[in-house]
């Protein structure tokens, strides 16, 4: 062991790294790239065929209204919820902990199956709500509080822990020099947690555009109407349509790959700031 305390393994080395990139690349660059070799099974033409369908491109459309939705209210949550977690004691602090974690920990199925308890046509608030002429399930209503609670822990999660390790020293000095509560919040808070709440909202909107479970329980599987991306893929595969469902599937592919290329630009362009905000 060095004195750095890290282990050499000069033999083992060369193997360990190995087995990594084929691990890597039998687990996530082959299914990737077969996803864009079998949209392209029958050349650009048949790739391009879905997207000249209307549903393709409701499904299209619904997914960036549910994901607009859900991402700016869960970066609100968020921030609230890492503000209160880190800068105050109170009684049920580590309920609502617990609370912002219970998504990891329960399958996206029952996410959705929550809601259809709630506000179903048999469900406790469901006949009250429908004689008021408002529904919930199998509209977009739905589908955004399903995704809403699947994707919430994804912003507070990147902010606890940066705001825990940074303190209140700063914002108890810009009090102690007159500044009021916003005002330190948008001038000393926000700054110091921008990255952290960036890439925050960089995973939460991949998941809202890519959540499959929980959305497809609230759905009703409409086409043209409640039919988000991923629904649409399985729409689409389920009638043997492979090419088209390939094709479609290479927009949410396109989301990952873009959300890791901006995150890496992130922390390529801004490496400086990230560095000192993390020794703060």
């Amino acid at each position: 062991m060095s004195r750095a305390g890290k282990i050499h393994l000069p033999g083992w080395a060369p193997l360990i790294v190995l087995l990594a990139v084929v691990g890597m690349a039998a687990l996530v660059v082959l299914p990737l790239a077969m996803v864009f070799v079998q949209a392209l099974a029958k050349g650009v033409d048949g790739f391009l065929e879905p997207f000249r369908e209307p549903d393709t491109w409701s499904a299209i459309k619904l997914t960036l209204i549910v994901a607009g939705i859900s991402v700016p209210l869960n970066a609100v949550f968020g921030l609230a919820a890492a503000w209160a977690v880190t800068r105050f004691q109170f009684a049920g602090k580590s309920l609502l902990m617990a609370l912002i974690d219970l998504p990891f920990s329960i399958s996206p199925v029952i996410s959705g199956l929550v809601w259809v308890l709630l506000f179903g046509a048999q469900g406790y608030f469901g006949p009250a709500l429908d004689a008021l002429g408002i529904k919930v399930i199998f509209t977009v209503t739905g589908l955004v509080l399903a995704t809403v609670l699947i994707t919430l822990p994804f912003v507070a999660r990147e902010l606890i822990p940066l705001m825990q390790e940074q303190g209140a020293d700063e914002e108890a000095a810009a009090m102690t020099l007159g500044a009021g509560g916003w005002s330190t919040f948008f001038r000393v808070t926000l700054p110091n947690v921008k990255w952290a709440l960036l890439y925050g909202v960089l995973l939460c909107n991949a998941r809202a555009m890519g959540e499959f479970g929980a959305v497809s329980v609230v759905s009703g599987h409409i086409r043209g109407l409640t039919n988000t991306l991923p629904l649409h893929v399985e729409i689409l595969y389920n009638e043997y349509d492979f090419v088209g469902a390939f094709a479609v599937a290479t927009l949410l592919a396109g989301l990952g790959l873009l959300t890791l290329a901006a995150k890496s630009l992130l922390e390529w362009r801004f490496s400086g700031e990230l560095a000192a905000t993390r020794r703060h």
